[in-house]
């Protein structure tokens, strides 16, 4: 891949995988509890909660990456009390893994709650009948039925990670070795004259990374059913 893709190209691809990853990674064990608590407790303002874990998939996503320019930019009260504390995320890669991350949120959250949804009760039941604690049940039960919805909903939001652009851009700009993610390259490239080569380059990677993962989401739907069932 190195020797079809120029190094700025590559860079752009480097970029969005470790923005990607780690947003993948922040977002799990938070979409997790998300997701369990929405399939299975009830709570006052539960509705509500709902909506906001969706919210980011109806809003514009450059509304969504103003809100965190509001929220975490070096002149907002949190972002500069952060900074303060050498935590910095706009116009940094960092802040790319966060407009990203939460994009990809709603969707790890949909495809770990209709897991857990899909999970007979009875089962989690009888074990604790057999004097197993929650924790137990949970990591012995639970947990392995759940598994291949909670690898969907990681996949599904690596590839909505990826190309995530829209909240990106708003938030951390398209800085080329810092920020410019693929997606942002692609609009970069297409922007000057003579760069659709490299755009169309890219464009087939994205397309190549966004196949691979619905496939493989797909898949793992199927054995959650064939589990379940």
């Amino acid at each position: 891949m190195t020797d079809w893709l120029t190094p700025q190209e590559w860079q752009a691809v480097a970029l969005s995988l470790r923005v990607a990853v780690w947003a993948t990674l922040a977002a799990l064990p938070l979409g997790l509890l998300t997701a369990f608590a929405l399939a299975r407790w009830q709570f006052p303002g539960k509705q509500i909660v709902n909506g906001l874990v969706h919210l980011p998939l109806i809003l514009p996503p450059v509304v969504t990456g103003y809100l965190l320019l509001l929220t975490f930019g070096t002149r907002a009260p949190l972002g500069s009390f952060l900074a303060e504390l050498g935590i910095v995320f706009a116009f940094r890669w960092t802040g790319a893994a966060l407009a990203a991350g939460i994009m990809a949120f709603p969707l790890m959250v949909r495809a770990m709650r209709l897991s857990i949804e899909a999970v007979d009760p009875k089962l989690e039941q009888a074990a604790a009948t057999l004097g197993a604690s929650r924790t137990w049940v949970f990591a012995t039960v639970t947990l392995p039925l759940i598994l291949p919805g909670i690898l969907a909903g990681s996949v599904l939001a690596f590839a909505k990670a990826m190309g995530e652009f829209g909240a990106t851009i708003t938030f951390v700009s398209n800085i080329p070795g810092q920020t410019q993610t693929l997606p942002s390259a692609i609009y970069a490239f297409l922007q000057v004259p003579g760069g659709e080569g490299s755009a169309l380059r890219l464009v087939l990677v994205s397309v190549g990374v966004a196949m691979g993962a619905l496939l493989l989401s797909e898949w793992l739907a199927r054995r959650v059913a064939r589990r379940v069932s």
